[in-house]
């Protein structure tokens, strides 16, 4: 691709990011099975300075993937966090250098079901091995210690992303400064394991499921569409679908005179379903969600004892209209965070639209995490000019 050819957005100060591929031989998992290789896709945004203590990694939700911000090479889209990255946002490239990889298991450069099993020299399909979000992070930590950087200044993340933000936070604390997990939880309710369920569900009873090992012949497109649809429903609120949709239908003229084709918001979710089937695959939509729903960093006593004293900075963020990931969730890390007599500040935005709202551009989310961030970077390099800090 010509990189002439593609006209970055005037309001996109990230220009043009390419993906990158750091590879290492072999991860063992939790299950205690042996991956090898791995490959773990990565972007960058910003610069490293020379004490490399202003890097920041961002772990992606379910859906997501490496391509955070700027104007992919690749696919010449923007990416799913632009909002919230470069000079002057967020996450201030001017200041920090800020990380995102795909998650192990995904299938968007990184190791995953699409991959090909070198023993086999085909897709692992559905032999993939199970993973956990623990594996996840500790793919992570790989890569970070591949890009010779001891302590990340901070993580951050919604969703699944947040899950992946306590788990480095639970495991790793000697390498976190500061952690924002936003609009997450310690572990799944059973309401957010049955529609994780009944998605995986959609997926395996497609005629075109295969146990998994469909490649290079027909996906079970319809399957994971119908899981898009209704994991997508989850994301929103009931306010926002409302003011979104309403009961508006959409019409046809036929025969001079006008006819109802369906309610407007059963075309969003078709395309929704449609447009996901394009860039994700089945396998690791099962893959991953079983890793979330199987994620669960302890009880309030044990998580209490485990974060007690804890040098790392907390910032938890959840979202007054979000039901699949409801504040109840936000508010029990901070109870725990509280007991451990950690440090940390708790915002509840309210906003309507629903579990997607950290997704969308608005205020508050980078305000918050702007000062966040600010305030505890400078207090940061002071601990380190006073040698209190390694």
């Amino acid at each position: 691709m010509n990189d002439d050819k593609i006209e970055v957005p005037k309001d996109s100060p990230n220009g043009i990011v390419e993906t990158k591929y750091f590879e290492f031989n072999s991860l063992t998992l939790e299950s205690g099975e042996e991956l090898s290789p791995v490959t773990i896709a990565y972007e960058t945004y910003g610069k490293l300075n020379e004490k490399k203590d202003n890097a920041i990694l961002l772990c992606h939700a379910l859906s997501g993937d490496a391509h955070v911000a700027g104007l992919s090479k690749e696919t010449e889209k923007l990416g799913w966090w632009e909002f919230m990255i470069g000079p002057g946002r967020a996450f201030d490239t001017n200041k920090y250098f800020v990380i995102c990889s795909n998650v192990l298991g995904g299938c968007k450069g990184s190791t995953g079901p699409s991959s090909i099993d070198p023993a086999k020299g085909k897709p692992y399909g559905g032999d993939f091995p199970e993973i956990t979000i623990k594996d996840i992070v500790n793919a992570q930590v790989r890569l970070i210690e591949g890009l010779k950087i001891k302590k990340l200044f901070s993580i951050a993340g919604g969703s699944m992303g947040g899950m992946q933000v306590i788990e480095w936070a639970y495991s790793h604390p000697e390498k976190v400064v500061t952690a924002i997990p936003i609009a997450t939880t310690f572990h799944h309710s059973a309401q957010q394991i049955a529609f994780n369920e009944v998605g995986r569900i959609a997926i395996t009873t497609d005629p075109n499921w295969n146990n998994g090992n469909y490649y290079g012949g027909k996906t079970p497109e319809s399957g994971l569409a119908l899981a898009r649809m209704i994991g997508h429903i989850t994301y929103m609120s009931d306010d926002s679908m409302k003011e979104k949709f309403g009961r508006r239908t959409q019409k046809i003229v036929k025969g001079g005179k006008k006819l109802n084709t369906g309610f407007e918001v059963e075309s969003y979710l078709r395309y929704q379903g449609e447009a996901f089937v394009k860039r994700f695959d089945a396998n690791t939509y099962i893959c991953v969600t079983k890793a979330i729903d199987f994620y669960d960093a302890g009880n309030t006593k044990d998580l209490t004892n485990h974060f007690y004293n804890t040098d790392i900075k907390f910032l938890v963020i959840s979202y007054s209209h979000d039901w699949i990931y409801p504040p109840y969730q936000a508010k029990e890390i901070v109870r725990v965070l509280k007991f451990a007599q950690a440090d940390v500040t708790y915002c509840d935005i309210s906003k309507s639209y629903g579990h997607d709202a950290f997704l969308i551009p608005h205020e508050e989310q980078g305000v918050l995490i702007s000062h966040f961030l600010d305030n505890n970077y400078q207090k940061y390099i002071n601990k380190k000019r006073a040698g209190q800090e390694k």
